[in-house]
């Protein structure tokens, strides 16, 4: 019988309502800094072989070009300046470093609530790279991004879920003093969002002016001091071994100011690192931990970024493969070593070799973004909207990713395994008492928004469905909700009166809202 009883419907129309209400933060199914670390490529042998083999390459090779603020900095602790002039490091110098080492390291958003722990395995998906096209999607082309093209990706990145920090994805390519570029793309990305943001430098006197501006933006350089918003992401060297003198130089005025460095060595397997994996794993280790030893001479416990990024390469062609099987086990394996150290770790993954938001670049993003997750990377770069091998971002791609990324929590946050889940009261009360299914049980409706993920652009509709409602296009979905996002006035925008002030101060090329 059918009881359509006013008690009954109520009850069923309050729980529907309960449903449809926002999930608790603690509820929801996934959440910034999940832990992962369940996937581990490499066994504890091979974990040792590669920390033994990075200790040696150190200890024997050593980096050559350090500039001599750097050489000053790192003799002072131990290392070893030669004849040749590389600098070594003994095994004790280290050994004692990694024991040392900052591992409290918070990445502080304008918003506290978004503040990221990059303790243990926790995860968190964002963007990064270097861009220097915008991919339109619709009209499938390339064309030079700029400014506002930064800013309206920070905006859209403001209001997805799973995309956690802001690392500056594009270049403002419309910006030809390379100072005013520097200072602006943190204008750009921090009035588009109040998450944590990254971003670079090309010469270390663009980092004053740039520190002036977060200062005001923060209150003042102590209250900028207390919580750092923006970190710099900083290719300290230039692979294989050697240290990049001018972004060394950057990375020391960064330190000065009290910025996080993510310390980023991106050697590319085949050309600037070995072609084996285990190879290139190795070189990079050996030259993060070179610069972890470097960022504790400037400061000792400096907050610094563990950022083993190698890269695959296409050894028919020479092209970079950013969307390879071979890139995710780079980057989950240098997720292991990341927890083997204990040492708060980023590295790439999600970048498409495709050229456009297409079925390649799908199967490109999920690849990698799972298995970064699953081996407890802390900082997951370039997880969406990057295409062809980094040299495209497309906002209609970060829309997608979002989804892809959400997918991909899923798996980091696991299966759970306890009374409750095992369902063995429900399997006996469906089965002997109840109707043989379990689509109406509490339990299953109970469960359904905090056990299970359900995309926003994804088309779960039967091909009835589909057809129905005009057969919706993906990319016409996610451009879209694009255009909604953008309409609306951004909440990370800055008062009036201070941009005013900001404005008055720098050359500002974004437009007023």
């Amino acid at each position: 019988m059918n009881d359509q009883s006013p008690s009954r419907s109520g009850g069923r129309a309050a729980r529907r309502a309960a449903r449809a209400a926002p999930l608790a933060d603690h509820l929801k199914p996934i959440r910034p800094g999940m832990s992962g670390g369940t996937f581990n490529p490499l066994s504890d042998g091979d974990v040792l072989r590669i920390h033994t083999a990075a200790l040696d390459a150190l200890e024997t090779i050593g980096l050559a070009d350090a500039p001599i603020s750097g050489i000053n900095y790192l003799t002072s602790v131990g290392a070893i300046l030669g004849d040749d002039g590389r600098i070594r490091f003994p095994r004790g110098l280290v050994e004692d470093t990694i024991a040392k080492a900052n591992r409290s390291i918070t990445l502080h958003a304008r918003n506290p609530s978004q503040d990221l722990d990059l303790s243990g395995s926790k995860v968190h998906y964002g963007t990064a790279g270097a861009a220097v096209h915008l991919v339109e999607a619709n009209g499938r082309e390339y064309r030079e991004s700029g400014v506002q093209d930064l800013h309206d990706a920070a905006r859209i990145c403001d209001v997805l879920d799973n995309l956690h920090f802001v690392q500056r994805p594009m270049v403002c390519r419309d910006i030809m003093d390379n100072c005013e570029m520097d200072y602006n793309s943190i204008y750009a990305c921090v009035s588009g969002t109040t998450k944590h943001v990254g971003t670079s430098f090309s010469e270390p006197h663009h980092v004053a002016p740039a520190m002036e501006m977060l200062h005001l933006i923060a209150g003042s350089e102590d209250k900028w001091r207390e919580r750092p918003f923006v970190s710099n992401s900083n290719c300290f060297v230039v692979p294989p071994m050697k240290f990049a003198t001018e972004s060394c130089l950057v990375m020391e005025e960064c330190i000065t100011h009290g910025m996080p460095v993510l310390l980023l060595s991106a050697g590319m397997a085949g050309a600037t690192a070995p072609s084996t994996i285990a190879g290139a794993i190795v070189q990079a280790v050996a030259e993060c931990l070179a610069g972890l030893i470097y960022v504790n001479a400037v400061k000792f416990g400096a907050p610094a970024i563990f950022g083993t990024w190698p890269f695959g390469l296409d050894l028919r062609t020479g092209a970079m493969t950013g969307g390879s099987g071979e890139q995710a086990l780079l980057t989950s394996g240098c997720a292991q070593m990341h927890r083997f150290y204990d040492l708060p770790g980023g590295a790439a993954a999600g970048i498409a070799d495709s050229k456009l938001p297409d079925m390649q670049a799908g199967w490109e993003q999920m690849c990698s973004n799972v298995m970064a997750g699953l081996a407890g990377l802390n900082m997951v770069y370039e997880a969406a909207g990057m295409h062809a091998s980094l040299l495209g971002f497309c906002h209609e791609s970060l829309i997608i990713g979002d989804d892809i990324i959400g997918q991909a929590l899923r798996c980091v946050r696991g299966i759970e395994v306890n009374e409750e889940t095992l369902a063995l009261d429900q399997i006996a009360d469906v089965t002997m008492n109840g109707p043989g299914h379990y689509l109406g049980t509490e339990q299953t409706l109970s469960r359904m928004q905090t056990d299970c993920v359900y995309p926003k652009m994804g088309d779960r509709t039967s091909p009835k469905e589909w057809a129905e409602l005009d057969k919706p296009d993906l990319i016409a979905k996610a451009t879209a909700r694009k255009e909604k996002i953008l309409a609306v006035r951004s909440q990370a925008q800055l008062g009036p009166k201070l941009d005013s002030v900001i404005r008055g101060k720098f050359n500002i090329h974004l437009d007023h809202e």
